[in-house]
Order: C-alpha cells, then structure tokens, then sequence
C-alpha cells in the first residue's frame, strides 16, 4: 500500500510539474518574442570590432542575467534519457530561454545608456542550486558586451 501512495504522489508531482512547466515556459517565450521585437533596434554582434560606422562611439560594458530553475517534469525526462543517452531536449529549451532572457537584459541595459549597439557578445553559464543526483536545479546566464553609444557633438 505504501509503494502505491509513493507511486501516486510520484505521478502527480510529475503531472503538475508538466502541465505548470508547460504553462510558465509558453508565458516566459511569448513575453521574450514580445520585448525582442521591441528591442530590435539595439543591434547585438559577436564581433570584437565595431563596424566602420560606429568607430566614433564611446563604448562601456553593459550585461544581463538571469537564473532559471528548471521544473520537476524535466529532472525525470532527463534522468530517463540519461539512461539510454542522447539529446537532453528537455534541458535546451530551458538554455535557450536563459539565454535570450540575458540578452534582452543586457539590451535594456544598452538601450538604458542609448547605445546603438552592442559588439563583443559573450556569454558564461553556471549550474546554481543543483543537489548530487537530484537533476539540473538551476542555471545562470550571464550575457556581456560592449555598448557602442553616440557621441553628442558639443
């Protein structure tokens, strides 16, 4: 009887973890797709040097982060696909919302200082909060660059 009630709550939780997840992740894409559209004039480029026509900019590091935790369904969709390896799909919708939230941070940033740009975009990630053998917890992305803003001629 014990093992069934164990068996029951296991199920819920993974039940709630989905559809909850499920919920927050659409909530979280659909106000990201949202504030990129609106940040799409603050261009953002992975090269070390500005382009010809931003030369004449001051520059200042300017970065975002965010830290997300991942939800009880995608520990144990991953810890089931540990078993027979492969792709952790599970995992990279959670890196690609960590990702995008940090650059949009790093842009409000920009956008906070009036840069037209940012150059240099790199990124760093780090596992926060995650127990031993207990899944992922929770990731950390920080986005950091450098803000190209406009000279104001005196």
């Amino acid at each position: 009887m014990d093992v069934l009630f164990q068996l029951g709550v296991f199920i819920t939780l993974l039940f709630l973890g989905y559809v909850f997840g499920r919920r927050a992740e659409a909530r979280h894409y659909k106000t990201i797709r949202m504030r990129e559209r609106a940040f799409r004039k603050i261009v953002v480029l992975n090269e070390r040097f500005p382009p010809p026509h931003l030369c004449q900019h001051q520059s200042t590091m300017v970065c975002g982060n965010v830290v997300v935790s991942v939800d009880y369904f995608k520990v144990v969709v991953a810890g089931l696909r540990s078993l027979v390896g492969g792709r952790m799909t599970s995992y990279e919708s959670l890196l690609d919302r960590g990702r995008r939230e940090a650059i949009l941070r790093m842009q409000n940033e920009a956008k906070n200082l009036g840069a037209e740009a940012v150059i240099n975009l790199k990124f760093e990630t780090s596992q926060i909060s995650g127990q031993a053998g207990q899944g992922l917890g929770s990731i950390e992305v920080l986005a950091y660059g450098t803000a190209l803003i406009p000279v104001i001629p005196e």
